[in-house]
């Protein structure tokens, strides 16, 4: 049965490689993109923080995507990233990527936050439609300062 949980620190191996194996299956630059984040090895340390949450996808003990929702590095005021939304190709366009989206921002809403960001790739197509059916809008520029140089399509949703 699917299941979307919050990450466990046992998750952390085995969610690395299938992130990076994602990234890689959609020809993401090495980078200036989540794929250089050496907090791929460790995302359970890196969301046990106030009001940070990582959420993965899970079928029969298998990892199969994640998403998290983090305070926007390097900003002032509630605006929090949703950050490394990847999942497997056998899920997709299947309805898992809206049930962890509204999880993400359920939780998003619930820590206080009233805007949630994100950074994308051009080319990920079905990620902004995604994006766009969940509320976020297109903006100029970057907010804050996420260390992906690589990702020129930011978005913006507020609550």
């Amino acid at each position: 049965m699917l299941q979307i949980r919050a990450v466990e620190a046992a998750d952390n191996k085995e969610l690395a490689s299938l992130l990076r194996s994602i990234l890689i299956e959609m020809g993401v630059p090495k980078v200036g993109t989540a794929y250089a984040d050496t907090t791929l090895d460790c995302m359970y340390e890196t969301y046990d923080v106030d009001q940070a949450e990582y959420f993965v996808i899970e079928e029969d003990g298998t990892l199969l995507g994640g998403a998290g929702i983090a305070p926007l590095a390097n900003y002032e005021g509630p605006v929090c990233e949703l950050q490394k939304m990847y999942i497997s190709a056998s899920l997709r366009g299947k309805g898992v990527g809206q049930r962890l989206m509204n999880t993400c921002l359920e939780f998003a809403k619930n820590q206080g936050f009233e805007q949630v960001y994100i950074e994308t790739i051009p080319y990920m197509e079905a990620a902004q439609k995604l994006y766009k059916k969940s509320g976020f809008e297109y903006i100029d520029g970057p907010m804050g300062c996420t260390g992906h140089s690589a990702c020129p399509v930011h978005m913006l949703k507020t609550f």
